[in-house]
């Protein structure tokens, strides 16, 4: 009637053993669903800067052949573009990680990052990054880290289609040799105009006059972009004759009598036969143009000249893209990313800034955050962290550039806003302990060749703000010299002007010994 207790005991011990093997293997299997735990932020950094190593060569390589597909040319600016994102957040961890670790234990509490400049030290508090937690960083890092990752893994074709392309020539191997040589970020776009250029008269049907527009805001670089364009073998080789029509020489004249009485500045003239005739024309536009205007000036070219002549039209205004036969070019500014990349080459050049000296590099990120991608505040105030590099000249270089954009407002390149073409005078402060006024740039500044140093100013403005030179009165000053074609001076016709207390107490002091 009763079971044995030898069989209740077996019983009871295989379920027991039944039970903990159930709770073993439910325990192993949430241990093995449970996410790694993430790398620490030096681990992090460690790998991301091995990404940037592998991604670089790739971006380098491409960048040392003669692309001519679109679609590679895109891919390849997207990777270009992955390689200063990189930079830019390893940059940006590396400096943070340095003020974090001279910060005093208040900040790290606070978890707060001021970019503002200490009244008695401009250098101290500065950080790099913002104000949000930890944690987010930590996420934002591994979104970048997991994008490259990416990158890499999906260019394994673009490896292999790049590598048939042809090499150019021997470029240099240091990156700030290469940004002070050629124009930077700009290469899709070089390929396009040169592709353009390039094209036969049976390309382009009915239509043998081929026309490319491009269009983008004031100082973006479109001048600069044609000129390398125009100074490629390939496109000299292609036509006999360069010429460039800007808005004076258009203004109130017909363009038949105008092109037949040699208007316009000759470029390049190829005394060869292989431009066969043909004539590049390029016509910088200042204002916009009506559809009557154009007509008269397209129907003289194609007229006068032979087939396979091209024009490049040149403007602020996005109006002129209705007069192209191609795809207009659209020319805009850099990204963070990749003017921080153009800042550190250019002012520092092959040091590493960030590892030898990262209070600098803290100061000069600031700086190129604020600069909004604008190309000749870079050559500026660049100039004064190249000048000396300590933190006393590189603190005084941000704390100027704040102070010029403080007195003269928010003063973009981004806006669309020439930053020395404004309708009020630009105030230009300096330190100067002698002068007791401050200089103003009363007029918007002015190009010359940069090969006429003869009537260059021999004042500068770096010289200006940090006191080297003491002009009284008017004077000129050279804001920078532009490194690469079309190599022009650009000046700043300044006045020394008072105080307006000062002013005031000199008209009380002389109406006192009256």
């Amino acid at each position: 009637m009763f079971p044995k207790m030898d069989e209740i005991i077996v019983s009871a011990i295989i379920g027991e053993l039944f039970g903990r093997s159930v709770s073993f293997l439910i325990e192993a299997c949430s241990k093995r669903m449970e996410p790694p735990p993430p790398p620490s932020e030096p681990e992090s950094l460690e790998s991301l800067r091995l990404l940037l190593l592998r991604l670089g060569a790739v971006v380098e390589d491409a960048e040392g052949r003669r692309i001519t597909s679109q679609a590679m040319l895109q891919q390849l600016s997207t990777l270009r573009h992955e390689l200063q994102r990189g930079h830019f957040t390893l940059d940006t961890f590396r400096c943070h990680a340095h003020e974090r670790d001279k910060a005093p234990p208040a900040d790290h509490e606070s978890g707060q990052h001021s970019f503002a400049l200490s009244r008695f030290n401009p250098a101290k508090r500065l950080c790099v990054c913002s104000g949000s937690g930890s944690g987010e960083r930590s996420r934002d890092l591994q979104r970048v880290i997991a994008s490259l990752e990416a990158s890499i893994q999906n260019a394994t074709e673009f490896i292999l289609l790049s590598g048939r392309y042809p090499r150019l020539a021997r470029q240099p191997y240091s990156m700030y040799l290469l940004v002070d040589k050629c124009m930077f970020g700009r290469q899709m776009e070089m390929e396009l105009i040169v592709n353009f250029l390039l094209q036969g008269e049976q390309d382009l049907g009915a239509e043998h006059l081929g026309i490319l527009p491009i269009f983008g805001a004031a100082n973006v670089g479109k001048s600069t972009l044609v000129e390398h364009a125009c100074i490629d073998e390939r496109v000299r080789d292609h036509f006999s004759q360069i010429v460039l029509l800007s808005g004076g020489d258009l203004v109130g004249k017909d363009m038949e009598l105008a092109l037949a009485d040699g208007a316009g500045e000759i470029k390049h003239v190829n005394r060869a036969e292989s431009g066969g005739g043909r004539v590049l024309i390029i016509v910088e536009l200042d204002r916009d143009i009506s559809e009557d205007f154009w007509q008269s000036l397209y129907s003289t070219v194609k007229n006068r000249f032979v087939d396979g002549s091209k024009i490049i039209v040149t403007s602020r205004s996005d109006k002129i893209a209705r007069f192209g036969t191609t795809l207009p070019i659209r020319m805009q500014y850099l990204t963070q990313e990749a003017y921080w990349y153009f800042f550190k080459a250019r002012t520092f050049g092959s040091v590493d800034v960030v590892m030898e000296h990262p209070k600098l590099a803290s100061i000069a990120m600031a700086m190129a955050r604020e600069m909004t991608g604008c190309f000749m505040e870079a050559d500026i105030f660049g100039g004064l962290l190249r000048s000396r590099l300590d933190i006393g000249t590189c603190s005084l270089a941000l704390a100027t550039y704040r102070e010029f954009r403080q007195r003269n407002g928010s003063v973009s390149c981004q806006n669309h806003v020439d930053p020395w073409a404004l309708s009020r005078p630009v105030l230009l402060p300096t330190v100067s302990r002698v002068s007791p006024g401050y200089f103003v740039v009363v007029k918007t500044y002015q190009t010359a060749s940069a090969h006429d140093n003869d009537t260059a100013p021999k004042i500068s403005v770096q010289g200006v703000i940090l006191g080297r030179a003491r002009p009284q009165g008017k004077f000129a000053a050279l804001a920078c010299r532009s490194h690469i074609p079309p190599h022009y001076n650009y000046v700043f016709s300044c006045e020394q002007r008072m105080p307006a207390s000062a002013v005031s107490r000199k008209n009380r002091t002389m109406k006192v010994s009256m």
